[in-house]
């Protein structure tokens, strides 16, 4: 397709005409990214509305395969719920009788709906249906089924979300928003719109469009407003509109192929006008409501037609303002409209200008599920009771399967009961379990129980109506396992226990951990067989190795390696160093600071090499000129750092509390004794004056002696 013209840049100071002399654009590159986003305020926006003719009807025509000039009409018990367009053309309509349409059209073909038989657990079509009332209930199943493929085919032709914005409006009809597709178009088409907005400003104007006549194929044109003229070059809004209704007159032409279902459709730049369009002429049509028409649209309604308006807030309008004809209302100025209210005056006023900023939503959730029964005659029994909550409960779960409960997409989380006795309405109402997958039977028995509740209350029948309904819908949580799922069972089970039983028969036996045993110094060969190379101080032992005793350098390394025991002590850990509470050489008697204790006089001594023995890494003190094992090195450099302190400690006076006299010539004061006491909030024995053994790694100080 051959592009347009060359955009021209406008002036800044030129509102009318480019630098071509041309009429601009009442539109801006503003509203033409607004329309790339879908966004409801947007002038250039596109909303279409489908319509299935007849639905229910098409359906029946369909699954009979009659002609489709056969007039036929949909039957509910003596009623008629749905009549096509051949039958119409005998002004039937949906108030007659049966016996009236058989009369006004004889070869017209009457097809009762589907229903739930009683005591069954599937709907059917039953010819004697019309005559059982009292055992039958309608089921509208067939006509959701059909439903649910015409908007998947509808989805199918449609660009992929987030640029897929369509609403499911009824069991019939859906709301699409074009505007992104129809964007996407408009700059695949008009490469001049690609650019940037000149001076970077969004406020400036478009260019204007390059075609001055528009094909609209055999759409239906509402006629333009009196102001306006078919002579006027179109705008933006007109070929954005034209894309739209391109988009959708193949989508029509794809159900009809696919599916032989005929709609009619409206394009607007709002619901409010599409789906007034839909309606405007049909069947198998589609109305275009291009911007410039629609006062003169909307001049042909009642305000009664609207949506929002044909109930009692339209009976009200009617009451206050004594007409219901849109035209007459659109002469009452805003201040008289807000009589009904600041919101709802400001509301109705736009409403009847074809303002309407709402949301084509891709998903609107269903609050609450309803099936329910009136008994002609009543009732008079559970067993009664029983047989239809079974079919409430197959017509509801149906419904939910579409919601995605097997699926744990959306489950409702309450079930309620309605009972109608006389003039006397009761209800019960039970949670539904939320740990397990919802189906039928769960369903079934939860409204049985709830039935049996009523029957307890008392005066339960006879019974004239009954109902069954699901709400409080929420999300489902998937990827989550019950404890189940961690578990094995059955022949994988047994699998499993004979594959660890040969597994245990053909290794070694374990042996079974060692009983705590008192390490005693006894002199025999045990000794040699100690857990660590550094752990040979017996806690029963008097006194320990003198700290002299410990091996040079040269006598532990043997042939160029330094060999030791290795093993687990009695408590399963590795053995660690020990240290021994002695007293320091040099020490003044009587003295209460505790030495520093010494490492342990055998911990380094060589052990024969054997069969458990292994190499462990050491390394040699630069200080005590000793080997010590490498994991040990940490805690003998401490060892040193202690000795260093208590050193200091000594050479300090008034550190010790057994110092000589001081250097005026008093003798020292023994120190106070106080009692015993224990501060706020410490335990027992944990006071200041309470006495206690120093644990490993500790030292007494002797501040205040």
């Amino acid at each position: 397709m051959s592009s347009s013209p060359l955009f021209n840049l406008s002036s800044p100071f030129s509102q009318s005409a480019d630098r071509s002399g041309r009429r601009k654009s009442r539109f801006t590159f503003k509203n033409l990214s607004q329309l790339g986003l879908s966004s409801p305020t947007c002038p250039l926006r596109v909303v279409a509305h489908i319509d299935l003719d007849a639905f229910y009807a098409q359906c029946e025509m369909i699954r009979l395969g009659v002609a489709e000039d056969q007039p036929l009409a949909v039957q509910q018990w003596q009623g008629l719920i749905a009549i096509n367009y051949p039958a119409r053309e005998y002004g039937l309509s949906r108030h007659v009788t049966i016996t009236e349409a058989k009369k006004a059209c004889p070869n017209i073909v009457l097809q009762h709906v589907a229903t739930w038989k009683e005591g069954e657990e599937m709907w059917g079509y039953h010819d004697d249906a019309f005559e059982n009332i009292g055992t039958h209930k309608v089921s509208l199943d067939p006509y959701r089924l059909q439903s649910r493929r015409i908007l998947a085919l509808i989805k199918e032709l449609l660009p992929a979300p987030p640029a897929q914005r369509v609403e499911k409006a009824s069991v019939d009809e859906v709301f699409l928003d074009l505007s992104t597709q129809v964007h996407d178009i408009l700059l695949e088409r008009y490469p001049e719109l690609q650019g940037p907005a000149p001076y970077d400003d969004p406020s400036e104007s478009l260019p204007s469009p390059p075609t001055t006549a528009l094909d609209w194929c055999a759409d239906a044109l509402v006629d333009l407003d009196a102001s306006e003229t078919e002579e006027e070059a179109p705008d933006w809004d007109d070929i954005a509109i034209l894309v739209g209704s391109e988009i959708v007159r193949s989508i029509r032409a794809s159900i009809r192929e696919r599916l032989k279902y005929t709609c009619s459709a409206g394009l607007a730049r709002n619901k409010m006008l599409a789906k007034l369009g839909s309606g405007h002429k049909k069947p198998n049509s589609q109305t275009v409501v291009r911007n410039r028409a629609i006062e003169h649209f909307l001049s042909e309604f009642k305000f009664t037609k609207i949506r929002n308006l044909g109930g009692k807030l339209g009976d009200e309008v009617v009451s206050t303002f004594n007409t219901d004809l849109l035209k007459e209302l659109l002469e009452v100025p805003l201040e008289q409209l807000k009589k009904l209210g600041d919101d709802t005056g400001m509301w109705l006023y736009q409403t009847i200008r074809g303002e309407d900023h709402s949301e084509v939503n891709s998903r609107t959730q269903i609050k609450s599920m309803l099936s329910a029964k009136s008994f002609r005659p009543s009732i008079n029994s559970f067993e009664q009771g029983v047989k239809w909550l079974r079919i409430f409960v197959a017509d509801i779960f149906a419904r939910l399967v579409e919601e995605g409960v097997l699926e744990n997409k959306r489950r409702p989380k309450t079930v309620n009961l309605h009972h109608r006795q006389g003039q006397q309405t009761r209800s019960k109402q039970s949670p539904i379990p939320q740990g397990k997958t919802l189906n039928e039977d769960i369903l079934f028995d939860l409204a049985k129980n709830l039935l049996a509740q009523v029957i307890v209350d008392g005066r339960a029948w006879p019974c004239s109506n009954l109902s069954l309904s699901v709400g409080g819908f929420e999300d489902g949580i998937t990827g989550n396992h019950g404890i189940g799922g961690f578990l094995v069972k059955g022949d994988e089970a047994k699998s499993l226990q004979e594959t660890a039983r040969a597994e245990n028969s053909s290794s070694e036996p374990i042996s079974a951990p060692p009983e705590k045993k008192r390490r005693i110094d006894d002199g025999h060969i045990n000794k040699f067989f100690t857990t660590t190379a550094t752990q040979v101080y017996h806690k029963d032992a008097a006194e320990p190795a003198d700290f002299d005793e410990l091996p040079s350098a040269q006598q532990q390394i043997s042939g160029g390696d330094i060999v030791t025991s290795t093993g687990v002590d009695d408590e399963g850990t590795e053995a660690q160093a020990e240290y021994a509470h002695s007293h320091e050489e040099g020490m003044p008697e009587g003295s209460s600071s505790s030495p520093v204790q010494e490492p342990d006089a055998e911990a380094d001594k060589v052990r024969p090499a054997s069969a458990h023995s292994s190499t462990i890494e050491k390394f040699l003190c630069d200080r005590c000129q000793r080997y010590i094992a490498k994991e040990q090195e940490e805690e003998h450099n401490d060892w040193h750092f202690a000795r260093d302190i208590q050193n200091e400690e000594q050479s300090i006076p008034g550190m010790i509390s057994a110092a000589p006299a001081q250097s005026n010539g008093r003798s020292a004061k023994p120190p106070t004794q106080h009692k015993a006491s224990r501060g706020r909030g410490r335990p027992a024995g944990r006071g200041s004056g309470s006495v206690r053994g120093i644990e490993k790694g500790q030292s007494r100080l002797g501040f205040g002696r």
